[in-house]
């Protein structure tokens, strides 16, 4: 694995495979192999990552021709207490996945996902019953 500039919590399992730099995990974090973590990310306590999963940290990446890499910052990207995220998943820059929310395999995370929702698909979207009550598991 491949770990720098980064900030881990207590009683963490990371993977093989796995890159982290300049993120942030709280305690009791759990990483599956092969995924993808960089700068910008937090990651709060007790929080489940699948294999494979990735996160991204600029939607417009600049050249490294542009000269403009020396003022580049990272879009902050953060996962709260209880979220568990499957695998697979891509993570898009610059959004907040919820207290206790679920992630399913494989899906495109592109905005906000509410506290306790349950996300699937791409673009990922709440997950609902054909009578439009939400799925909670």
């Amino acid at each position: 694995m491949n770990l720098y500039n980064c900030v881990i919590g207590e009683d963490c399992n990371i993977g093989a495979f796995v890159e982290i730099g300049g993120a942030v995990l709280g305690n009791r974090v759990s990483i599956a192999a092969h995924c993808f973590i960089p700068p910008g990310v937090t990651i709060e306590d007790d929080v489940f990552v699948g294999p494979s999963t990735v996160f991204a940290n600029d939607r417009h990446p600049p050249s490294r021709k542009s000269g403009r890499v020396p003022d580049w910052q990272p879009e902050k990207t953060l996962v709260k207490r209880g979220a568990s995220i499957g695998a697979g998943a891509c993570i898009l820059p610059g959004v907040t996945i919820g207290e206790g929310a679920r992630i399913g395999m494989g899906a495109v995370v592109t905005k906000d996902v509410p506290p306790d929702a349950t996300w699937v698909g791409i673009p990922a979207q709440e997950l609902r019953r054909p009578d439009g009550y939400r799925v909670v598991l």
